[in-house]
This record gives structure tokens, sequence and C-alpha cells, in this order.
């Protein structure tokens, strides 16, 4: 039912063990995994069933968004969170706003490389979720195969990516800004600190590749904090986000 009776048309997607659904929605399975030379072929006798639903908080980014520029010019921005702590629905939020444009800022073209399918929540190939009328996306597209290929065929002036970390993702990043690319992408960590231990980041972060830190935090009243810091990890602006945590997750 949920493959539209037509298992073999999502064969791909089983091999990665899910199926899209209407929405964005996504169903994860597990059961027995099929290999052949190295590689997972198919799963079948599909045991277990994880719905995930699809949603997405429109204006979470609205207290932070103005931080994001100076002088007029948006600035390259990493987003920072421990995992599932809501670094994916600030990103989606700002790639709408940057879009779209505000009041202040005219929309600008971003070019955004989904590798899981979380951003946009692509149902063959169409986002599901608001991500502004000058959004083009990379659906289930390797991160650092992705940002090369954005910027070789539509031209963005910014390029969006979740979770980067790897050697390959950071060479992609390098490569886009030295294009003259803004880059807004989100990192695992508790804070400067914590990414500073990382090996692959610290480059990164001495070479002040990012002119805005955004670092995300709960509260212990259920709340949420953002706290903006500069290209040398400087605190200058801590904000209150006008959603609640519980509901501030992908």
């Amino acid at each position: 039912y949920l493959g539209n009776y037509s298992l073999y048309a999502y064969e791909e997607e089983i091999r990665r063990g899910y199926l899209s659904l209407p929405g964005g929605h996504r169903v994860g399975i597990a059961g027995r995994v099929v290999v052949e030379d190295g590689n997972i072929r198919t799963i079948t006798a599909i045991s277990s069933l994880n719905l995930r639903f699809a949603h997405q908080i429109l204006g979470c980014a609205d207290e932070v968004i103005p931080f994001l520029w100076r002088d007029g010019a948006l600035q390259s921005t990493l987003i920072v969170s421990p995992p599932g702590k809501g670094k994916t629905t600030m990103l989606r939020d700002c790639i709408r706003q940057i879009s779209n444009g505000t009041l202040i800022h005219p929309g600008m073209t971003v070019g955004l490389v989904d590798e899981r399918s979380e951003i946009g929540a692509c149902y063959h190939g169409i986002p599901q979720n608001d991500l502004g009328i000058r959004s083009d996306v990379l659906d289930d597209c390797p991160k650092h195969l992705g940002m090369m290929m954005l910027i070789r065929t539509m031209s963005p002036k910014v390029v969006a990516v979740d979770e980067i970390g790897s050697r390959m993702d950071m060479e992609a990043v390098e490569y886009a800004m030295n294009c003259g690319c803004l880059v807004i992408a989100t990192v695992h960590g508790n804070g400067m600190e914590d990414i500073r231990k990382k090996p692959v980041l610290d480059r990164m972060i001495q070479e002040k590749w990012f002119d805005r830190y955004l670092i995300l935090k709960h509260t212990m009243t259920d709340g949420m904090t953002a706290t903006v810091c500069d290209a040398e990890g400087n605190s200058i602006v801590v904000v209150s986000l006008s959603v609640r945590a519980g509901a501030f997750k992908k």
C-alpha cells in the first residue's frame, strides 16, 4: 500500500532503507538485508516500519535573521546544535526567508543540497516544505558532489547544506566560497569550543570561513535560545526563540 502496490518502482529507496510519501513524510524499514559485492542490494522480509512525519515551523528564524546581515550584506553562517535540537528546522526557515527576501533585504537565489531529503522533504523531486521562491534543490545527492554541481549549473548566490563534517564536505564548502558563493550550513556540536576540538573543523574556524555562528540551546524552561557569534566565535547577541523546544525539531 505504501509503495502504491509497485515496490519495484521504489527499489532504490528500499535499498536505502525507506519509502518517501506525499507531503514529504518518510517510512523507515527494517528486515533482511541482501548484500551483493559489498553493497546493499535490497531489503526483503520487511519486519518493522518507522513513520516520520515531516513538518516545518514557519517564522522560527525571525529573531535571528536580522543578525545574519552586516552592512546590508548576508554573511556566511554555520548553525551549531546537538543532534535533534533544531538546527535543520532553523536552516530550513533561514533558506525560506533568504530566498523570499524580507522588508529590508531583497531575495537571493539559493542552491540547496538536500542529501537526506530532510530539509525540503521532496516527493518525486518536488519540495513539500516551503523553501522560498528562489531556491533550487538537489534532492538525495551527496553534499560534496551537489555543491559543486549547483555552482556549475544553477549559479546560486547562496549554497545551503545540512550537517557538514567530513573532509570532502569541507573541501566542497571551501570550493563554494572561493567561487564567490555564501554558505549557510549546520554542524553537530554544543558550542564553539566543541567544534574547535574536531580536527576537520578546526582549520575552518582558524581561517574564519564563516562570518556568523548561530548556536542553538535549550533552556531549563523548555524554551530555546540562539547565540549569534562573529567570525572569531565571540558572542554578539543572545536571542530567545518564540517557539517551544518540544516543537523545534525536524
